[in-house]
C-alpha cells in the first residue's frame, strides 16, 4: 500500500463493520463475529508478513526454492503463531457457499496448530443461519478484505492493538449495561495503572480481567518509561467465555503472546495456582463487577485457600470477596488497586468486619473519591482503594483521602476524568500531603486530599465516607439581600475565592459592568442567558452554574418585578374593563 492508515481511519474502517450486521444482531452479540474476522485477516497478513522474512532469511543462506517451499510449511519455523492453508484469509475471502460452517472449520485448524488459542475462536458459531445469513458474511468478509493489516501498513507499528481498544469501547457505548461487562473506561485504567507503578521484572493480576485493557495498560505503562515491555509477566482470569475470548485477542493484536488468561470464577475456582496455593503477584489490579449478587458465599465460608481471614460479605455484596481475593494473590510487597462502589466505604455487619480488619493491620493506603456515571451499566459514584503491603514509614496507620468526585468533563452521555484529573490524583496521592482547596468566605476548609490516622479513623467507628475527611463539594449557594432587593451582581462574590478559581478562565469584563462601589450589573447589551452562553463559550458546568445563579438572583430587583407585576395588573384590568363595556 502506498499510503499508510492511520489510526482515524481504521478506527472509522472497523465501526463500518457493525453497520453490516445490525438487524438481526444484538450489538452484544455481533460484536463477537466482527472481532473474530478481524482477528482472522489480522492474523493472517501477520503471517505473510512473518513469512516473508523467513523466505528472505533462506534466500540469504542460498536455500533453493522448493526446499524453501517445504521450509515455510513447517509450522516450527514460526515464533509466535502459524496458519493452515484452509484457515487464510487467501482461502476463506473465495468461501462463496455455507461460509458459516466454513469458517467453523477455518477457527478449528488454526486452534490445532496453535496452543496459545485454544478455545479462542471455536466459542463463537459463525453457522447461525437465522443470524448470520451467508450474505451477511460474504459483506462481512469482502469488508474486510479492502485493507492488508500489517503493521508496515500502519503509521504506526502499535496501530491494530489502539483501533481494536476503540472498537472494544464504542461496543461498550452500544450495549449498555452489557457493555460493562467487558470494558473500563481507558482514563480509570490509566489512572490506576499510575498509582499502582508497575515496573520491569513483575508480575501483574487481573482476576476480572474482562478484554484485558489493565493488564495491556500495564505493560504500556512500561513503554512510557523507557522499560522493556517483555520483561513483565501478565496474568488474569474472566468467567464469561466470549469475554475471555476477546481478551485473548487483544493480547494478542497488541503482540502479547505470553499473557496467562485463564477461564473461570475466581471466588469460586481461582485458576492461578502452584502447589495447590494461590500464586502471588507484585501487583493487582481490578474493576470487579459492583455488588455481584450470588457471587458464592457458601463456598466462600469454606474456602480452601484461606483468603476470606477478616470474614465472607453479604451474599449480595461480592465486593470485598473480590478485593480479598486480591490480596491474598499478592506478595508481601506488592501493591493492588481496585474500584469499588462507593457502598463499601460505610456498610454495616460482615462488610465493616473486613474494612475494620484492613486499617488494623495497616494495609489501606489510600481511598481516592471517583465522579458519578463513569462507569457502564450504572451511573453511581465509585472509589479506587489503593492498598500497599510495603508501605513507605511516613505512610504506616495511615490513609490519604483523595476527593476527585467533583472533577471531570461531563459534557458526554457518560463522565469522563480529564489527563489534568488523572494527574491531580496521581501528583497528591505521591506528594502525599494536604492539599486545599479554593471556598467560600466563612465556609469549613475543603480539601482534595486528607492524610488521617488511623486512630481517628477508629473514632469514627471505621467509616471511610470520603466527605468526611477530605469534603471537596461546592459551597454552599449564597444569598445577598441588598443584591436581590436593588439588582446587583456583589463585588463579595466576584472576589470569592472559590468563584474566581473557578472563573479564572472567563473574562468577565465581557459580562458585567461596576454599578457602584459594592455591587456589578450585567452589562445592557445582555438580554438572555444565550448570549451570556455565546460571549464566555463554555461548556464547563461549574462556571455555568455560577453565572446563571447570578442572572436569576440579581439581574432584576425587587423593586423591578414590582414594576412588572403592576404593568401587568394595569394590562390586565384593562382588558377586564374593556370586556364589561362590550
Amino acid at each position: 500500500m502506498s499510503q499508510k492508515i492511520s489510526l482515524q481511519q481504521l478506527e472509522s474502517f472497523l465501526w463500518e463493520s457493525a453497520d453490516i450486521l445490525r438487524g438481526n444482531l444484538d450489538p452484544s452479540e455481533f460484536k463477537d463475529y466482527i472481532f473474530a474476522i478481524m482477528f482472522l485477516k489480522r492474523i493472517s497478513d501477520s503471517f505473510d508478513e512473518e513469512q516473508e522474512k523467513i523466505i528472505h532469511e533462506f534466500k540469504k543462506k542460498g536455500k533453493k526454492e522448493n526446499e524453501i517451499k517445504k521450509f515455510i510449511t513447517d509450522p516450527v519455523q514460526y515464533d509466535n503463531f502459524f496458519i493452515p492453508q484452509k484457515s487464510h484469509w487467501n482461502f476463506i475471502k473465495d468461501i462463496h457457499h455455507d461460509i458459516g460452517a466454513e469458517l467453523n472449520k477455518a477457527v478449528e485448524l488454526i486452534e490445532e496448530e496453535n496452543s496459545i488459542l485454544e478455545g479462542v475462536l471455536v466459542s463463537i458459531d459463525f453457522n447461525k443461519k437465522d443470524k448470520l445469513p451467508d450474505n451477511k458474511l460474504r459483506d462481512l468478509i469482502s469488508h474486510f478484505n479492502k485493507h492488508r493489516l500489517r503493521n508496515s501498513d500502519f503509521e504506526k507499528s502499535d496501530l491494530m492493538g489502539s483501533a481494536y481498544e476503540y472498537l472494544i469501547k464504542m461496543f461498550a457505548d452500544t450495549a449498555g449495561k452489557k457493555g460493562g461487562e467487558f470494558y473500563t473506561p481507558g482514563e480509570v485504567v490509566e489512572l490506576i495503572v499510575n498509582l499502582i507503578d508497575p515496573k520491569a521484572g513483575m508480575r501483574i493480576y487481573d482476576p476480572t480481567c474482562g478484554s484485558g485493557g489493565m493488564l495491556i495498560k500495564s505493560r504500556e505503562y512500561l513503554i512510557s518509561k523507557n522499560q522493556d515491555p517483555r520483561n513483565i509477566s501478565l496474568y488474569g482470569q474472566e468467567t464469561n467465555l466470549n469475554t475471555w475470548a476477546i481478551c485473548k485477542i487483544n493480547m494478542f493484536l497488541h503482540s502479547v503472546f505470553n499473557a496467562d488468561i485463564k477461564k473461570g470464577d475466581t471466588i469460586s475456582e481461582p485458576k492461578h495456582l502452584k502447589d495447590g496455593s494461590l500464586m502471588t503477584f507484585d501487583r493487582v489490579i481490578a474493576n470487579p463487577p459492583f455488588s455481584l449478587k450470588k457471587w458464592g458465599k457458601k463456598k466462600a465460608d469454606n474456602d480452601p485457600y484461606g483468603r476470606f481471614v477478616y470474614g465472607t460479605p453479604p451474599a449480595d455484596f461480592g465486593d470485598l470477596a473480590f478485593l480479598q481475593h486480591m490480596l491474598s494473590s499478592l506478595n508481601s510487597k506488592g501493591k493492588m488497586g481496585v474500584v469499588l462502589p462507593l457502598g463499601v466505604l460505610f456498610r454495616g455487619g460482615s462488610e465493616k468486619e473486613i474494612i475494620k480488619g484492613l486499617i488494623e493491620d495497616d494495609l489501606l493506603e489510600s481511598i481516592i473519591g471517583l465522579p458519578e456515571n463513569l462507569f457502564y451499566g450504572t451511573t453511581i459514584p465509585a472509589c479506587l482503594f489503593i492498598i500497599n503491603k510495603n508501605k513507605e514509614k511516613n505512610r504506616k496507620n495511615k490513609i490519604i483521602f483523595i476527593n476527585n468526585e467533583f472533577e471531570c468533563d461531563e459534557s458526554g452521555t457518560k463522565n469522563k476524568l480529564r489527563q489534568i484529573d488523572i494527574i491531580n490524583i496521581v501528583n497528591a496521592y505521591r506528594e502525599y500531603k494536604d492539599i486545599t482547596i479554593p471556598k467560600t468566605t466563612n465556609i469549613y476548609n475543603r480539601y482534595f486530599s486528607k492524610i488521617v490516622s488511623a486512630l481517628e479513623i477508629k473514632s469514627n467507628d471505621y467509616n471511610l465516607n470520603i466527605r468526611r475527611y477530605a469534603d471537596a463539594s461546592e459551597p454552599y449557594e449564597t444569598f445577598n439581600y441588598n443584591g436581590i432587593v436593588n439588582s446587583g451582581i456583589p463585588k463579595s462574590e466576584i472576589n470569592d475565592e472559590y468563584n474566581k478559581e473557578i472563573l479564572k478562565e472567563i473574562n468577565l469584563n465581557l459580562l458585567i459592568e461596576k454599578k457602584d462601589d459594592d455591587f456589578f450589573n450585567f452589562k445592557k447589551n445582555i438580554k438572555s442567558v444565550f448570549d451570556i452562553l455565546e460571549i464566555i463559550n463554555t461548556d464547563d458546568k461549574k462556571v455555568l452554574r455560577i453565572i446563571d445563579r447570578w442572572w436569576k438572583k440579581y439581574r432584576f430587583s425587587i423593586k423591578d418585578v414590582d414594576i412588572e407585576l403592576k404593568k401587568l395588573e394595569d394590562e390586565f384590568q384593562k382588558e377586564i374593563n374593556e370586556f364589561n363595556d362590550e
